[in-house]
């Protein structure tokens, strides 16, 4: 049966991941997997997460299945933290939240619940994307199509290409956003482009299919949902996969949310309940523990008083280094103007490099960039900064 199975080519940033643990240079500089490290390049348990932890060890009684949306407290605050307890999506009883397994999780199941629903929908995806955007949702059965976002020439949003692009979307279609935090490119949609896709969706009838990655990590939990609130607050129909695993460090536990909202009560229960039946076909029912982990952490004040410290400490992090990686460039006489990486939001932004200056940052300085030179500017800290900066210098 198996044997004309050709191997598969490893993923190129896992591929990367396994390369840089090969290198013996110890300066090597890992750029390349999307995981928030800190000051000594470690990815960190949250101090609220260890102590929910710690709590949840003595209480939990059974490793029973959990209830197939996911535990209450964890969908109860899963709507506040995305939308807010005084949204009128919220308040008006149209939305509703589904535990999923990772925010990729959240978004194969809203795929396939899409999918199945409405046999052949299309759905518009930014140029650039995350890597595993096109064949998460395109193997789900959805229809793809790109549309124009980033100009890696000025570093900035071809916001007139996107909306021209999003004419041809009309009712029965969907358009991934992000919703802050822009991976790979780091460059997320201002107050008035956030306006114009809520005018242009209201009047050619698509629905917004909203990946929420990085909440908190862009200007503040509720600064980077600015888009979402609003696009629920004037739509109909919006779609949201989240992730809890970059804001509360839960990337094993595998940890998402699918959002659903709807025009009314009756058509938000019914969506639910076959966004859970569609997980049910595909994995039965959810992972508990990190869903417990976040529901405890936002339940008790104190636990979310200190994640949300821990949270800005981290936010105020990657955009330190930023700065401090742009002034660095600018001190050491770089002929380019790199001010553009300040400006951009998360944990990404493009070097703007050609394929051959990032090959020879890894081969002849262990500084390892995917090919399409995005870098994880949390992978930066104090004692590897000069280093990259000299070797940028250089091949440029």
């Amino acid at each position: 049966m198996f044997q004309t199975i050709e191997r598969r080519p490893p993923d190129p940033i896992l591929g990367l991941s396994a390369a840089y643990k090969s290198d013996t240079n110890p300066n090597k500089v890992d750029l390349g997997v999307g995981i928030y490290k800190d000051e000594a390049g470690n990815c960190p348990v949250m101090r609220a997460v260890k102590t929910a932890e710690q709590k949840l060890w003595q209480i939990e009684d059974s490793k029973s299945y959990i209830a197939q949306a996911g535990p209450e407290l964890f969908l109860k605050h899963s709507l506040d933290l995305m939308l807010g307890n005084d949204h009128a999506a919220v308040k008006g009883k149209r939305a509703a939240a589904v535990l999923a397994p990772g925010g990729s999780g959240a978004l194969r199941v809203a795929a396939e619940f899409v999918a199945r629903s409405f046999p052949g929908t299309r759905i518009f995806v930014s140029d650039p994307t995350w890597n595993n955007h096109i064949p998460l949702l395109g193997s789900a059965g959805l229809k793809l199509e790109l549309y124009p976002y980033y100009d890696y020439q000025k570093h900035s949003i071809k916001f007139d290409e996107m909306m021209a692009k999003l004419k041809q979307a009309g009712k029965g279609d969907l358009v991934l956003i992000h919703g802050c935090c822009h991976n790979p490119c780091g460059a997320d949609l201002n107050h008035a482009m956030w306006q114009a896709v809520a005018d242009a969706a209201l009047k050619q009838g698509f629905t917004p299919f909203i990946d929420l990655a990085y909440q908190g990590l862009g200007d503040g939990l509720v600064e980077d949902v600015y888009g979402l609130r609003l696009l629920a607050s004037q739509l109909p129909e919006v779609i949201v996969a989240a992730s809890a695993s970059k804001n509360f460090g839960l990337y094993r536990e595998r940890t998402g949310t699918v959002l659903v909202v709807t025009e009314t009560p009756a058509a938000t229960e019914a969506a639910a309940t076959q966004v859970v039946g569609t997980a049910r076909e595909m994995y039965s029912v959810p992972p508990a523990h990190g869903a417990a982990l976040v529901g405890m952490i936002l339940e008790d004040a104190a636990l979310r008083a200190d994640w949300d410290a821990e949270l800005t400490d981290m936010r105020n992090r990657i955009n330190g280094l930023r700065a401090k990686l742009v002034a660095k460039l600018q001190a050491k006489g770089v002929d380019r103007d790199f001010s553009f990486i300040q400006n951009e939001k998360g944990m990404f932004s493009f070097l703007g490099l050609t394929q051959e200056q990032v090959k020879k940052l890894i081969g002849d300085y262990s500084i390892y960039m995917v090919g399409s030179s995005r870098i994880n500017v949390a992978g930066i800290n104090n004692a590897n900064i000069d280093t990259l900066v000299n070797a940028i210098a250089a091949v440029l």
